[in-house]
This record gives C-alpha cells, structure tokens and sequence, in this order.
C-alpha cells in the first residue's frame, strides 16, 4: 500500500474526543504527538485511571470549549522543544487524516502560546509520507463549528 502523502500542516478528527475538527502541525522532530489542553485533572472512575481536560480547537477561539475524558495510558517525563522537562499525562485515541483512521498516543500539555492545537509527532505517522511544501493535502475538513458552540 503507498503511503498517505501529508503535508506540514494538515486538518484532522479526534472522533473519541468528539474533536471534529482540528488543525496540527505535522512534525517529525517529535516523538510523541500533543494536545492543546487548558486544564487536566485526573480522577477514577469504575477502579480506572482516568483524565478529564478541556480542549480550545481552533487558534484565537478560546470561548470554544470541548470538555474530554479518556483512559490514562501513562504519565511521563516528556522534552518539549525548547528542551524543559514536564511530566504529561498521555492517552490513546483515534485519529483521522483524510481517509486514514489510526489510533495513536498522545500527551495533553497547555499550547497556548503555540500556533498550533496540535503536533502530530512520528511515530503517529507511520505509513505516512511528509511533504514539508506542502499543506492540506488531505483536505479541508467541512464542519465549522458554531459560534456559540460549547461542547462537552
């Protein structure tokens, strides 16, 4: 099978998430892909690990909330690139680039300040191929969300 040709910035769906729409900037400097949370707290459920953290999807929206829960995979120490050391929960979830839905890991830190909700790092690309001058390749997802959206 070829691979997915993707480019420096592509539109994805975190459908566990309920996340329908998210840009994230595909970087293979990055072991581990992110997710913008602006809160993260853990809690139990059922005997079971669990985090609940809020998500912004999209750049300079910040009265967009979507509020998730998910399994605890882990919680490590994780570089970020400037080189400090944070520990940050990581989970597993499904992702969805064009017509390719794969699982993947992912850590949940705060992006506030980054252009970015989100990095798809490298080893959520596998069976993908970067084309570093290239965007969108995968498409434009068509959902908008409404104005005064406020899920969770």
């Amino acid at each position: 099978m070829d691979p997915l040709n993707i480019g420096w910035r592509e539109w994805l769906a975190l459908p566990m998430l309920q996340i329908p729409a998210i840009k994230a900037k595909i970087d293979t400097g990055a072991r581990t892909s992110a997710l913008h949370a602006f809160f993260v707290e853990p809690f139990e459920k059922n005997g079971k690990q669990m985090v609940r953290f809020g998500v912004h999807p999209l750049q300079k929206r910040l009265g967009l909330e979507i509020i998730c829960e998910a399994p605890v995979k882990d919680y490590r120490a994780v570089s970020d690139s400037g080189g400090h050391r944070e520990m940050r929960y990581v989970i597993e979830t499904d992702v969805v680039l064009g017509e390719l839905k794969k699982r993947i890991e992912m850590t949940l830190t705060n992006r506030d300040n980054m252009r970015f909700r989100m990095l798809l790092g490298r080893t959520a690309m596998a069976g993908m191929s970067v084309l570093p001058d290239k965007s969108y390749l995968t498409g434009r997802i068509k959902y908008k969300y409404s104005p005064r959206e406020r899920a969770s």
